[in-house]
């Protein structure tokens, strides 16, 4: 096959590198860079199809060039992404709170580079089914993960509802693997939660975590396009029933919308800043409290605790920064993750039309500070969001462990009660909270 005629395997590589027209004519003086980097692209691609030592069909010609294409945004960052149609509309459809999965966010250990679970969204069947914040993915349906790319690993397990798959994961502190077998569901995610779920009906929560002192609690597991107007509604209830404190715990969120982390913590600013975007020039935009954007008195005045830990990331970050800089909450627990990086969607065109996930801004902390942690930051760097002094939580990998498990155990919604009593646990980083706060309701 001749060289020009792989002219409809690059149309998508070509607009993404080169962003100029194509054409095989010579080519003008100003895109002679570009014409020379997509040329090299052409010629192997070229070579491929010609020498290789089995012949590609179709689908292997397209997986080729889309894993070029993915290869190269990696080694950029985690982050950057090409979607194809199928990927685009996977995407389109979860950032609209609406997919079918097993209900996981997927990222990567910055420690050892495995793919992992950010978190399992709760009430979904990997939660359920008894997946943990923190797990280290092996195989899907026996095929192993290692060397498999983020798109990858999530075609292999989102698929039709009420069809199974099975995920083999590493616990965080285990060296064993275990074996799911998970049936696929349409997942909507709930984002605002209670404490505990209530005994004379699981599927609504108590909101104390020390109902006589009037602290309440609310945990944010991911922030969507809801989960500013369902934690508005959640306060105000506490209020009405008293509440003089206030937990709010980002413990394993992974992030998500910038404008639904802005409009939380809008909630309980009045004034100063929240978060500042720049692109790689410095320009951007920052993101200010309202003064009527708050909630009423006297919940804007409340003293807060925010919990965070290991696994707090993005969009959970701008809050727990927000409301720590300007002073307006103490933060407990552990360092966050350090994802402070904006990715924009570009549609590329096509029928199905396929998109570029660019990282292409950075976040940054009220106080001007730096929260996205590179790959070859130190510890002593400036990232993430540290708590407070004297709020920090230290806790080993068993712990870690421990945690996830009484936190899964607590959230599910079971028909019966387990044939064994649940071993105690003590949420040491709530408890630090709420001792902080009972001092200053008092």
């Amino acid at each position: 096959m001749s060289r020009f005629n792989l002219a409809w395997l690059i149309a998508v590589p070509l607009a993404m590198l080169a962003g100029v027209s194509l054409s095989f004519t010579a080519p003008t003086r100003p895109h002679d860079k570009e014409y020379k980097l997509v040329r090299t692209l052409v010629d192997v691609l070229a070579e491929v199809d010609q020498h290789f030592v089995r012949p590609l069909n179709d689908e292997q010609r397209e997986k080729l060039v889309e894993d070029m294409i993915n290869g190269g945004l990696e080694r950029l960052d985690p982050y950057s992404q090409y979607l194809n149609p199928d990927e685009y509309h996977q995407f389109e459809a979860q950032t609209e709170g609406n997919f079918a999965g097993v209900g996981i966010h997927l990222g990567v250990d910055p420690r050892t580079g495995y793919l992992m679970v950010i978190s399992p969204m709760v009430g979904t069947p990997a939660h359920e089914a008894g997946i943990l914040a923190g797990d280290i993915i092996v195989k899907i349906d026996d095929k192993p993960t290692e060397g498999l790319r983020m798109p990858e690993v999530v075609r292999l397990i989102q698929g039709e509802p009420g069809t199974p798959v099975r995920m083999t994961v590493i616990h965080e502190g285990s060296r064993q693997p275990e074996t799911y077998t998970i049936t696929r569901a349409m997942i909507s995610v709930q984002t605002v939660l209670g404490l505990n779920r209530r005994a004379d009906d699981p599927k609504e929560f108590d909101w104390f975590a020390d109902r006589s002192n009037g602290i309440g609690y609310i945990r944010i597991i991911q922030f969507t396009e809801h989960t500013a107007a369902d934690l508005k509604k959640a306060v105000e209830r506490l209020q009405g029933e008293g509440m003089r404190a206030l937990v709010i715990d980002l413990r394993d969120n992974p992030g998500g919308l910038l404008k639904s982390a802005v409009d939380v913590s809008d909630l309980f600013l009045t004034s100063g800043t929240i978060v500042s975007i720049k692109d790689r020039n410095g320009n951007g935009d920052t993101k200010t409290a309202k003064a009527d954007g708050t909630l009423l008195e006297p919940a804007a005045e409340h003293p807060i605790a925010v919990l965070i830990n290991r696994n707090s990331a993005s969009a959970a970050e701008i809050v727990s920064a927000a409301l720590q800089d300007n002073h307006r909450a103490v933060v407990v627990g552990e360092r966050s993750y350090g994802k402070g990086s904006v990715q924009k969607i570009v549609k590329l065109g096509g029928n199905p039309p396929t998109a570029l996930k660019l990282t292409t801004d950075t976040y940054w902390r009220p106080s001007g500070a730096n929260i996205h942690r590179h790959p070859d930051m130190k510890e002593s760097e400036e990232w993430g969001v540290k708590p407070n002094p004297g709020f920090e939580v230290v806790m080993t990998d068993v712990e870690r462990l421990e945690y996830q498990r009484y936190k899964r155990n607590k959230d599910i919604v079971r028909k019966d009660k387990p044939k064994e009593p649940e071993k105690p646990y003590v949420d040491k980083a709530l408890a630090k909270a709420v001792e902080y706060l009972k001092g200053e309701v008092k």
